[in-house]
């Protein structure tokens, strides 16, 4: 009975036991360079505590009496701001080098402008932000587009003041605090919802590891994001990045940038027109399109299909370029992009596997013929719905950044005109068969009646066809327009 219950102590050991993070030497080498402590809180602006001491001088062997530590009454007082009125946009391009988004937007009259401002003066150079005040505003110098090994600056919302810190970011990580010796004349304002701060900062610091000469080109990055009490969390949309890299210290210049890159951008414009405007003209084509257009056209085969075959290989192709975009431009798997490209892996190999299916189709005739055309349909379908559902998950990532919530209702919006289409060619078919039954059983001219009757049918279809293009291609323009402003 001894053992048992020597191993019921042993297991509520284990349950007990935590982990603990130790320096076993006693240092922590990573606090040693900016002497912040590094446990994961903001540093307080200002010290509780003051340490006097008497005399203030001594020589080896004198004594000194114990410091007395007093602690200084908060002030009640609300913190006093330095800037009076906000920055100016009129000096952009001829004495300031300005970063805006919207692009030209004036930050005097529009509380939602980013504006970020560079004025050189000798050797130093002036740095004016402002913004939203939903918690920090941010920039940083970057060599590439990725965010990592880069020299940022924030300005942290901390209750009714500003806290204006030099960072670090390293990869996608947290960022991490410097020392604010490197910034000199720092000043800030909270007013109408919006937030300002300024400092200066010499123009090259060789002293400091992580602060970047700036006679050099690099990228901007502007990023905002929430803030609690001083804690800063992850910016909720992508940051803004300058098309190029710029030299700020160089001359006066007015730019914008895109929260979205180009890279991505051309994959969302082609996933959308294979999957929701070749893909979907060419399974109507197919499905409702035969008896108007049996004639023979290329290589011996109806015009019906010569058209969707071309749609639907423009669809595999425009398909296959759009799948490796996200793998350039991230350099591999994306693991911040939850269930979208797991979907997109998918649709990539439904729609090779069609490709190999169709280069297989077994004659008309065929007793395989049946199996084919539920295999291709069912197939052709599942893709369709997995492709759709990727692209509602793929507008809602940071790296597209599409308005919302006009992107939900555009896309609810075609999927309904394609349904809505295919519900009307169902029905008119359906009446379309009846009439013809109907002829058929009273046996009075029904050569001529149902001739009649299907060439009615196919200038109907015709008219539907056609107007579902013309929406096609609007919704088409509507999106492509969405996704060059960003």
């Amino acid at each position: 009975m001894t053992v048992p219950g020597f191993a019921l102590n042993v297991l509520i050991l284990l349950l007990h036991v935590t982990f603990v993070a130790n320096y076993p030497d006693g240092k922590v080498t990573q606090s040693c360079h900016g002497m912040i402590p590094r446990h994961g809180h903001m540093p307080q602006s200002h010290s509780v505590h003051t340490i006097s001491v008497n005399p203030m001088t001594f020589r080896p062997g004198d004594q000194l009496k114990a410091p007395k530590a007093t602690i200084p009454p908060l002030s009640t007082l609300p913190p006093v701001s330095h800037l009076t009125k906000s920055f100016s946009a009129s000096d952009c391009g001829k004495k300031k080098f300005c970063v805006r988004n919207p692009l030209n937007c004036d930050p005097e009259k529009e509380p939602a402008c980013i504006f970020l401002s560079f004025t050189r003066d000798d050797q130093s150079l002036m740095v004016e932000m402002s913004g939203p005040s939903k918690g920090y505003l941010s920039f940083a110098f970057s060599r590439d587009h990725w965010m990592g090994d880069d020299d940022a600056y924030m300005c942290i919302r901390e209750g009714q003041s500003v806290h204006i810190q030099p960072s670090h970011l390293s990869g996608r990580n947290h960022p991490v605090m410097n020392s604010e010796d490197t910034l000199e004349d720092m000043a800030w304002r909270l007013a109408d919802g919006v937030m300002q701060c300024s400092f200066r900062r010499n123009i090259s610091l060789p002293d400091y590891k992580n602060r970047f000469d700036l006679n050099t080109s690099y990228y901007i990055f502007l990023a905002d994001g929430a803030a609690d009490d001083g804690q800063i969390y992850r910016h909720s949309q992508q940051p803004l990045i300058t098309y190029e890299k710029h030299n700020v210290t160089d001359y006066p210049k007015n730019i914008g940038g895109s929260r979205s890159l180009l890279l991505l951008k051309v994959h969302g414009a082609l996933m959308f027109v294979a999957w929701m405007t070749t893909v979907s003209m060419g399974v109507l084509i197919a499905r409702f399109f035969k008896p108007v257009w049996p004639k023979a056209f290329l290589f011996g085969k109806a015009a019906w299909f010569q058209m969707h075959r071309m749609l639907m290989l423009i669809t595999s192709a425009l398909t296959c370029i759009a799948f490796f975009l996200p793998f350039i431009y991230r350099g591999g798997w994306s693991w911040h992009a939850g269930y979208h490209p797991y979907l997109g892996c998918l649709v990539m190999t439904l729609a090779i596997l069609q490709l190999l299916l169709a280069a297989f189709r077994p004659p008309v005739h065929s007793p395989r013929r049946q199996i084919f055309n539920w295999t291709h349909w069912s197939m052709g379908t599942a893709a369709r719905i997995i492709a759709v559902a990727a692209m509602f998950l793929g507008m809602n990532l940071p790296g597209l950044n599409l308005p919302d919530p006009q992107k939900t209702f555009a896309m609810i919006g075609f999927v309904a005109w394609h349904v809505g289409t295919e519900i009307v060619l169902e029905i008119h078919a359906y009446r379309l068969t009846r009439k013809v039954e109907i002829l058929d059983d009273a046996r009075i001219q029904i050569l001529q009646s149902f001739t009649a009757a299907e060439a009615e049918g196919h200038a109907f279809k015709k008219v539907v066809l056609a107007i579902y293009v013309c929406g096609n291609v609007t919704f088409l323009i509507i999106f492509l327009s969405a996704i060059n402003q960003l």
